[in-house]
């Protein structure tokens, strides 16, 4: 089974540059969204089952911001929305399905590059978010968890680790988080399988930073430790150009 997820930065802008032919030359099993950026999901969604799909959106309250969105194949058992937090809920950002054979959480972490105050709200969602993957995995042992994490772990994932010590997103206390929560039985999946520099998945607009490769690596796959020996692969997929991050993958057995 092959999963992807695609921070798609306006799922309307994605689908204007090719995200449905994409979709359907990859095939994907699952595919999940964040940034979907829409409230009227009912205009895109006949485009997702005319190709097959099952959708389950959770828009953020405000029009044309934040989001998240699980499209899968299989139908899944079961589905949840947020996290019974207001503040964090209210900006559509965490999604649950629970499939047969393993649970799957699609998540758009806050970003806080835009001041203080965002900053102090990512923190808060941090400490939220472990305890609520945490006490999940208690009854979801096979958790797999995707999505925009807004953080560089290492320097590797990172192309100007001394020039950004103190951006939002590589923060040292947010770099702890990862640590942490990782330490806590989780894996970050992609680096189970590639250890090598200049995997990014998120490049800014300006000054030709997608061409050079001056990116970050904000994008994740998380599985709790005891899933991880139905994991057979994950990937990176710079070549994917419809956002200004592209999509990240994983292949699990069933």
């Amino acid at each position: 089974m092959k999963l992807y997820s695609f921070n798609v930065n306006g799922i309307r802008s994605a689908i204007n540059k090719g995200l449905l032919k994409w979709v359907k030359e990859t095939n994907p099993d699952i595919l999940c969204l964040q940034e979907i950026k829409l409230t009227e999901t009912e205009l895109v969604e006949p485009f997702f089952i005319e190709l097959g799909y099952y959708c389950h959106w959770y828009p953020a309250q405000k029009k044309g911001y934040s989001g998240v969105a699980i499209i899968s194949r299989q139908k899944p058992r079961d589905v949840r929305f947020g996290m019974n937090i207001e503040l964090f809920d209210n900006e559509g950002r965490v999604i649950l399905s629970d499939f047969e054979s393993f649970t799957l959480i699609c998540a758009y972490f806050p970003s806080g590059t835009t001041g203080d105050i965002r900053q102090e709200i990512k923190m808060q969602f941090l400490d939220a978010f472990y305890d609520f993957a945490n006490e999940l995995k208690l009854t979801y042992p096979n958790l797999l968890i995707c999505g925009d994490v807004n953080i560089c772990h290492k320097e590797i994932d990172i192309h100007n680790p001394k020039g950004n010590a103190k951006s939002s997103g590589f923060l040292p206390e947010e770099r702890e988080w990862v640590s942490k929560f990782l330490d806590s039985g989780f894996t970050d999946v992609f680096r189970e399988y590639n250890n090598d520099p200049h995997n990014y998945s998120w490049w800014s607009y300006r000054a030709g930073s997608r061409a050079k490769n001056l990116g970050w690596r904000i994008d994740y796959f998380f599985a709790t430790n005891e899933f991880k020996d139905r994991l057979i692969g994950a990937g990176v997929h710079p070549d994917v150009v419809m956002s200004d991050h592209c999509p990240v993958s994983v292949e699990i057995k069933i």
